[in-house]
């Protein structure tokens, strides 16, 4: 999934979950997927509701985080940090996870990430992959 859909990426969340639930097989992301969806057991209602959870809307003015963009970038950052990329990543995390929980330490790097993309979003270029690093590093010197 390189450039999925609004409708596929919660698709995947909700189909990863189900599967879990009825303990089939997972593949590839859908195991990095459970493990960051059973640290959130307030969205487990939600994934098991299917339909109802790929067609709802969350918007700023409600006040809530959308579960999907929160699970995405949690998959993301285990993603970057499997891999070290941006260079660097893996061991600003290690720095993080231990001052804090790894969830917690991973909540810090969505932080982190949040703002890199806000910031490239503002300038209209790409992510400054160094600057999200050294946000992580100074976060986890504290």
């Amino acid at each position: 999934m390189f450039n999925p859909s609004r409708e596929q990426v919660r698709r995947f969340f909700c189909d990863a979950w189900r599967k879990h639930l009825n303990r089939s097989v997972l593949d590839g992301a859908e195991v990095t997927a459970i493990d960051i969806i059973l640290r959130h057991p307030e969205y487990h209602a939600l994934l098991a509701s299917g339909e109802e959870a790929v067609a709802r809307d969350w918007t700023p003015e409600g006040g809530e985080m959308n579960p999907f963009l929160h699970l995405s970038l949690h998959l993301a950052v285990a993603e970057q940090i499997a891999i070290d990329q941006p260079p660097g990543v893996r061991a600003a995390w290690q720095k993080l996870a231990a001052r804090h929980d790894p969830h917690a330490a991973e909540h810090i790097i969505l932080e982190c990430l949040g703002e890199t993309i806000f910031r490239a979003q503002q300038v209209g270029g790409g992510m400054d992959a160094q600057a999200y690093v050294e946000s992580i590093e100074r976060a986890a010197r504290g």
